[in-house]
């Protein structure tokens, strides 16, 4: 059975009684029977978040959490990290920056375990920088001032969440800028932004909304009119005809049909 994967949006909740994000994510890896793995790379005190993390997971019910550090390609390569992935039933990526987990695991060993495992089961989740690596193409970084050619730097994600662009932090740093000159670039991904303390669950071609926030979907694929490839470096886009989406937590979105679903009045009242 293909698993899931869990992209938030950075900042979640680790008070009790407050991390639904994080309880989700401990209860589909199997809850007290869960085997989970803590990654760490892109954070700068992989040690600290490393020791964070574990400790939100025990108090939430996981027995068993281990720490799986990968400092450089070697790591990613080794036999030790491949039989940490091989027997995980949830894998945890930390913030920091998402181009050091690209660097350090895209195309290893690792990065192949979690692959297969994904196709098999597993729950894999990331928040902030390990949210955004999960895409195909990935933003680096960019301005949030306006929309133009030039203001983003993207690269190679992951490949766990193909046909997106994630953005985190969204409305807490004013990213839509940000995004829409990313989506103007690439308008076959659809733009997904993604608040602090909210997150996607992604099951097949179906993600829902959980958390305190929103999430802002850009979808340029009917725009009628993007400028990007007549505008100056560093000059103003025009995007015309596109679509937005902004979906609070219980609503749904089908990526194949680029549709949202809405929340049932039986959801709501619960």
């Amino acid at each position: 059975m293909p698993g899931k994967l869990l992209v938030i949006g950075g900042a979640e909740s680790h008070d009790p009684g407050d991390d639904v994000i994080l309880e989700r994510f401990v209860l589909l890896a199997g809850g007290a029977k869960a085997h989970l793995v803590v990654i760490a790379t892109a954070s700068e005190s992989p040690e600290l978040r490393e020791k964070e993390y574990a400790e939100v997971f025990h108090r939430l019910g996981a027995e068993h959490v281990t720490p799986l550090r990968l400092d450089d390609r070697e790591d990613s390569n080794s036999a030790r990290a491949v039989a940490a992935i091989d027997h995980a039933t949830g894998v945890f990526f930390t913030g920091g920056d998402q181009l050091r987990i690209a660097t350090v695991v895209g195309g290893s060993k690792v990065d192949s375990a979690l692959h297969v495992r994904l196709a098999d089961g597993l729950i894999l989740a990331g928040t902030s920088a390990g949210a955004a690596m999960m895409s195909s193409t990935m933003i680096i970084g960019g301005t949030n001032a306006s929309v133009t050619t030039g203001s983003v730097r993207t690269g190679p994600g992951m490949e766990f969440l193909p046909g997106v662009l994630i953005d985190m932090h969204f409305a807490q740093r004013g990213r839509l800028n940000r995004l829409l000159s990313a989506v103007a670039m690439f308008p076959h991904e659809l733009g997904l932004g993604i608040d602090e303390n909210t997150a996607i669950l992604v099951d097949g071609d179906v993600f829902e909304v959980l958390g305190a926030g929103a999430v802002t979907v850009i979808d340029a694929g009917q725009a009628t009119t993007i400028s990007a490839p007549y505008s100056d470096e560093g000059g103003p886009i025009a995007l015309c005809g596109a679509q937005l989406h902004v979906l609070p937590a219980g609503w749904r979105f089908n990526l194949a049909e680029r549709a949202a679903i809405r929340r049932s009045e039986r959801d709501h009242a619960d």
